[in-house]
């Protein structure tokens, strides 16, 4: 079976490659890429981050944008010219007469496709990289970046011509040797722009150290495993639908999933942001663990609150801005019918957290209550805050998890806001990514298994 489905996405992705669109839409690609590149300046947004600032951060989300969307109609188109094409020219049943089974074709056909797409993408990707290392052309007078230029051009003219070449001499598919040689010379050429200056010189290990961006690869990175799943999810549309209807389910699915989190996420999850933590510090060092009535600290918030917090009322926490993962769940301490001083000291109470002093800048909060866990670690900066917990919805939060939220992979708001994408987000991100391809794949496989292929 291990040979059977090794034969069969080799031969996919060799099909995948050839095919006119696959090297039309790399070159659309890096066309745009020169394009927003001369044209993302003037767009007022002059403030630093740590990896992109001002006009760059437009051309950033403008060029991934491009690869998201290229890469997405490249999957629709490929998996359709391998799967449903096949299917009505009858070309399949040379296939299935033998002893294969239909799910062997159908993972073979998305190993095949779904190989041919990182290719291209990351393809897509390194033009990117030469673009940010270039930066936007915001007036005449800003210097063109000649490494950047003559190596990329030096890559594609080399990798096209070297496609020319073959196809004249030995009848190579042009398509098939361009493509993939396209993507090692990119790779080439970053690494050489890496190495020499703006002015031709070379550069030291710190500067080098400079150009090479974490949270970029990062964030192309998600959108490298959306196109994992579109990719699955165009290969189960194609095991019935043709190449129209799968052009139009992929897309319907890239755009539903993009606005999944508004008409479904703000339902599934329900909680109103308050503010964000700038600082949080023990009001003695002694109770920095925060876990002992009477444990006190002072947090001071990066704007304002958007409502009220009034004294008294309940301190809620957590990583995430729709409130899910709150640091300290459970009962609400009943304080309302307490004086101030009772508050503080009563201990017939749930352990909870409670504000006791706030004001537009800080807010001084107060561990109440019983002996117990109220929170499983104090307020730290980033944390946003709320005055009550999550509530959930189940019909809302199961839709969610059905349909595939592609806002999941998009991850340039973090760079763009200067907020670090960690690791353990990567892995759960990655984590849905393969439940996602999983569950498509599986579709597909009964899909197929029913399809009339004779």
């Amino acid at each position: 079976m291990l040979t059977q489905l090794i034969t069969i996405a080799r031969n996919t992705f060799v099909e995948s490659v050839r095919q006119p669109i696959y090297f039309i839409i790399i070159a659309l690609a890096g066309l745009f890429q020169i394009f927003t590149t001369w044209s993302a300046g003037f767009s007022m947004g002059m403030s630093d981050s740590s990896e992109v600032s001002g006009d760059d951060k437009l051309m950033f989300e403008i060029s991934l944008a491009t690869v998201f969307v290229c890469g997405t109609l490249l999957a629709a188109f490929l998996a359709t010219a391998v799967l449903s094409r096949e299917i009505e020219n009858k070309t399949v049943l040379t296939v299935v007469s033998k002893p294969v089974g239909r799910p062997t074709v159908v993972l073979g056909k998305y190993l095949g496709v779904a190989a041919a797409i990182m290719i291209a993408v990351v393809t897509m990707l390194l033009f990117l990289q030469m673009g940010l290392r270039h930066g936007v052309l915001s007036t005449a007078a800003d210097d063109v970046d000649g490494p950047v230029v003559v190596f990329s051009t030096a890559a594609v003219l080399l990798a096209v011509g070297i496609g020319i070449w073959g196809n004249f001499f030995y009848g190579w598919a042009f398509t098939q040797t361009a493509s993939l040689l396209l993507c090692p010379f990119m790779f080439i050429a970053v690494a050489l722009v890496f190495l020499i200056s703006k002015k031709w010189g070379f550069r030291d290990l710190h500067s080098i150290g400079t150009d090479f961006k974490p949270q970029i690869a990062l964030a192309s990175l998600g959108v490298l495993l959306a196109h994992m799943v579109l990719t699955a999810i165009a290969t189960a549309a194609s095991a019935r639908l043709g190449q129209v209807m799968t052009l139009v389910i992929c897309c319907g699915v890239f755009l539903g999933g993009l606005l999944s989190n508004h008409f479904i996420g703000r339902h599934a999850i329900t909680n109103t942001l308050v503010a964000r933590v700038a600082e949080a510090t023990p009001e003695i060092p002694s109770q920095e663990e925060f876990s002992r009535n009477g444990d006190t600290y002072i947090v001071k918030f990066e704007e304002p609150p958007r409502v009220r917090v009034p004294s008294g009322a309940p301190f809620y926490y957590g990583p995430n801005s729709d409130g899910l993962s709150l640091v300290n769940v459970g009962k609400i301490p009943d304080v309302s019918k307490l004086s101030e001083t009772e508050r503080l000291i009563a201990r017939d109470l749930a352990p909870g957290i409670i504000v006791t002093k706030s004001d537009t800048k800080t807010a001084v909060v107060r561990k109440i209550g019983s002996e117990g866990e109220a929170a499983t670690r104090p307020p730290r900066k980033g944390d946003f805050i709320f005055l009550q917990p999550t509530r959930f919805n189940p019909a809302a939060l199961g839709l969610w998890g059905i349909v595939p939220n592609i806002q999941s992979f998009w991850l340039t708001d973090a760079v763009s806001q200067n907020q670090d994408i960690p690791l353990s987000h990567i892995g759960l991100v990655a984590l849905y990514g393969f439940v996602q391809i999983g569950a498509f794949l599986s579709l597909g496989v009964v899909l197929f298994q029913k399809r009339e292929v004779g």
